[in-house]
């Protein structure tokens, strides 16, 4: 690549120490402008920086990555600065400054990661993910991905499907002959074993819950206590509570983690046959739609009338004239803060049910369509079917796994992911 880039790569300034990142070409030149002579590969050295006429920026930490033995696969450099935002800004002017330097965009130092072979796009995904993890149990999920996750499996289905296709290939050379070669009995049972391997990948929960978090929905007819539990969990005001019926009359959502896991809690209206209210109407159609929708549901309202499956909720347990349920699984008091611990340990533990295993990988949205993909194809491979079209199913089985790992893929598909980075990653 002919640009060499800069950028800041720490938290906003101020902060204690600011890190500024430099990959390309430039990078000897840059840090020998700024910091005088190079220090030793990988060694942080203390140096006064300084600009083009000489002037003072910082005493700072230098260090010098050159290539191929770097993060990004080109020469490397950082500056880890005193982290005062007219610091940072002097810095960064300096270097934009300099011929052949300009500043990174979102993600390039990551893209330049995979375009030199230090990453492949599964481990790009998993990065991302892992930067944008909010809880515990998402930084986990990612972190598997990155140490022990898809880019693995992949790589060995790969290989398999290739030793596959050459014995194909094989027997079509020979196809000719009198003694034409035929294919190994085991080869169906090997290809039934990859196609089942890949299948349990799938059904592996999907990223989309770890990343937006289990759906809790609150539900029952109005003044059961929904919106007062649900600010009870929350610890907060967020919904509007009053003794008068319908006061909730649209959908509310907040994202909350517990114990590490991500939730989303949804208070809807109150259900009920007949209101004359055109807006409540359209308030309980969608609470019905969210309670449809939702990975669990509180039921506040009478016993055994909620939705199959849902969890039997006693709300205001501190009140005398309050309901009674035979057979509640929970009891709570939104006023005392009676049983609200044992509610979220309980959704932890449903939610746990759900998600995948802390340290075990999965597949996002992309990796889930193009496992799908080399799934089918495999699927589809039966004995007595013809070996050109045998050998078709597998080069589509091999090409969805190079789009995977990128090493097949579109310009579009490579932008779209690496801008979910921020500047200097």
């Amino acid at each position: 690549m002919a640009d060499t880039i800069f950028a800041l790569s720490s938290g906003s300034p101020p902060a204690a120490i600011a890190v500024v990142r430099l990959s390309g070409p430039a990078t000897r030149q840059a840090v020998e402008a700024l910091g005088g002579v190079l220090p030793e590969p990988r060694n942080a050295v203390l140096r006064t920086l300084r600009d083009h006429s000489g002037a003072v920026l910082d005493r700072a930490l230098v260090l010098w990555f050159p290539g191929p033995a770097s993060a990004t696969g080109e020469d490397c450099g950082e500056f880890h600065l005193h982290g005062g935002r007219a610091v940072v800004a002097a810095v960064l002017g300096a270097l934009d400054a300099i011929d052949g330097l300009r500043a990174a965009r979102a993600g390039e130092f990551t893209r330049r990661c995979f375009e030199n072979g230090r990453i492949d796009l599964a481990e790009a995904d998993a990065l991302a993910d892992l930067l944008s993890a909010e809880t515990e149990l998402q930084r986990q999920i990612a972190q598997a991905g990155l140490t022990d996750g898809i880019s693995k499996a992949v790589r060995d289905w790969r290989d398999r499907v290739l030793v596959l296709s050459a014995g194909v290939e094989g027997v079509l050379d020979f196809s000719d002959e009198e003694d034409a070669a035929e294919l190994p009995s085991s080869f169906l049972d090997s290809v039934r074993t990859l196609a089942d391997e890949i299948g349990s990948w799938l059904e592996r929960p999907a990223i989309a819950k770890i990343r937006d978090g289990i759906r809790v929905a609150l539900a029952g007819p109005p003044n059961f206590g929904k919106s007062s539990l649900f600010n009870a969990i929350l610890q907060e005001n967020a919904a509007i509570v009053a003794e008068r019926a319908g006061t909730t009359r649209d959908v509310l959502q907040r994202s909350v983690a517990i114990d590490g896991v991500p939730f989303v809690l949804i208070d809807t209206a109150g259900l009920r046959d007949e209101t004359d209210d055109e807006i409540e109407q359209i308030g309980i159609a969608r609470a019905e739609a969210e309670m449809a929708r939702a990975d669990i549901v509180l039921w506040l309202g009478p016993e055994g009338e909620g939705p199959s499956g849902s969890i039997e909720v006693q709300s205001r347990q501190d009140d005398p004239n309050g309901q009674i349920k035979r057979s509640p699984d929970l009891v709570v008091s939104s006023v005392t803060g009676f049983g609200l611990d044992t509610l979220c340990t309980y959704l932890t533990l449903r939610a746990r049910q759900i998600l995948p295993k802390p340290g075990v990988a999965v597949a996002n949205e992309r990796q889930r369509q193009l496992l799908d993909d080399a799934y089918l194809a495999l699927s589809g491979i039966g004995g007595g079917m013809d070996l050109i079209i045998i050998g078709e199913q597998l080069r589509a089985a091999r090409v969805a796994f190079d789009r995977l790992l990128g090493s097949a893929g579109t310009e579009d598909m490579l932008s779209t992911l690496f801008g979910r980075f921020c500047i200097g990653k």
